[in-house]
């Protein structure tokens, strides 16, 4: 794959990044349905029972009345071949139900490190790995060291 697909590949993860940080449930469902495939697999610790394009949005749907000041900083985006790498600082604070935890008003810092794959311009395939037991921790959820 060319260096200038994975720069466009690049665009368009940027597009679903800047809908995220809008914290707009409408403008990120709106940006999935645009950059994201129907069938999309998604391999990620998510609290969510869907499959697909709605995985995606579900997660949305969980986090954002969770953490309704959520902010996904991209820390390093790389881009090679089919794929995106996307390395993230999240911050948020607790103020909706969350996991099955009652709204704490805390705050979280946490890393969270995605690969996205591309086919046909969207996002056709996702892993990642996001730092739960931080996240939890800083809840109150499970004890600190």
């Amino acid at each position: 794959m060319s260096t200038a697909q994975a720069a466009i590949n690049k665009a368009t993860y940027s597009r679903f990044h800047d809908a995220v940080n809008t914290r707009d449930l409408e403008i990120i469902s709106k940006a999935i349905d645009e950059v994201v495939a129907p069938d999309v697999r998604f391999h990620t610790p998510a609290p969510i029972d869907a499959t697909g394009i709605q995985a995606f949005k579900r997660v949305w749907a969980v986090l954002l009345p969770a953490f309704p000041d959520i902010h996904v900083a991209v820390e390093d985006l790389i881009a090679e071949g089919d794929k995106v790498v996307s390395r993230n600082t999240v911050t948020g604070t607790h103020q909706g139900e969350y996991r099955g935890l009652a709204p704490t008003g805390k705050s979280v810092v946490y890393q969270e490190i995605f690969v996205f794959r591309f086919s046909d311009g969207r996002i056709a395939e996702v892993w990642g790995v996001v730092d739960l037991y931080s996240q939890l921790r800083q809840l109150g959820a499970i004890p600190g060291p």
